[in-house]
């Protein structure tokens, strides 16, 4: 079983995690999707748009599914190996990616596109969003829920409050700030983990699910619960996510 638990995390842990591509995960765990299909309706809209921004692409995968952009098409990414990636995916269709942070102010001008999207940003600045969108622009994202792989996180950190990233609060937050909510959906979703590796993969690449991890760090309960898989069969946890649509007042 050592053996097996070392294999399993050395290979986890030299897996590369750039971008937002987790098909290593293919075969060692399981995650529902929404009912919604998020790139689906992304893509609808992206046909209808004059000028789109994408915030906080990633690696551009989700946004390099869509199969046309308008005249005018920029995306921002902060991360140096997700930029490059997203630039390199995007970049020969014409999409503009723009390296910034994840915090205000979005290197834009007031009104530049009338259609913002995102997709699992892992901050939402109401602000920025509401000042580069035109008046009668939409924000259309997918966001991650409350309590979202809590299981895992709990595992690792103990009990944790549950509050955060709840629609009906985000909903006020656009409110307040000019942006009138179209429609709002939310799912609860089943996670399967099939073995150690495929958690360590995962909490590499998620980064704020257990922030500052590192197999080093936490090798005891990465122990215990490769474990506790061995005997019981899969971790199981569940994701929360929610359809968020916004239509920034005024036309």
């Amino acid at each position: 079983m050592t053996h097996d638990f070392d294999t399993l995390v050395a290979e986890a842990d030299d897996a590369p995690v750039d971008g937002w591509d987790f098909s290593w995960l293919d075969g060692r765990a399981t995650e529902e999707r929404p009912s919604w299909g998020y790139q689906r309706l992304m893509g609808q809209r992206l046909t209808t748009s004059s000028a789109a921004l994408d915030i906080q692409t990633g690696g551009g995968e989700v946004l390099a599914g869509a199969t046309r952009f308008p005249p005018t098409m920029a995306a921002t990414e902060s991360w140096p190996p997700n930029l490059a990636k997203a630039t390199r995916l995007l970049g020969p269709r014409g999409v503009v990616v723009v390296a910034a942070a994840d915090e205000p102010p979005l290197p834009f001008a007031d009104d530049a596109f009338d259609l913002v999207l995102s997709r699992h940003p892992a901050t939402v600045w109401w602000a920025e969003i509401a000042r580069v969108l035109t008046p009668g622009g939409t924000y259309f994202a997918q966001h991650v829920g409350p309590a979202t792989v809590f299981e895992l996180v709990e595992f690792f950190l103990g009990p944790q409050p549950r509050n955060a990233r709840r629609p009906e609060d985000e909903s006020a937050a656009a409110r307040a700030v000019g942006l009138e909510v179209v429609d709002l959906r939310s799912e609860r979703l089943r996670m399967e983990f099939f073995d150690i590796g495929a958690v360590v993969y995962f909490l590499r690449k998620v980064i704020w699910t257990v922030p500052g991890f590192t197999v080093e760090k936490y090798r005891d309960r990465l122990q215990r619960l490769h474990r506790q898989i061995e005997a019981e069969g899969p971790f199981v946890a569940h994701s929360s996510r929610h359809l968020f649509e916004a239509q920034k007042r005024g036309r």
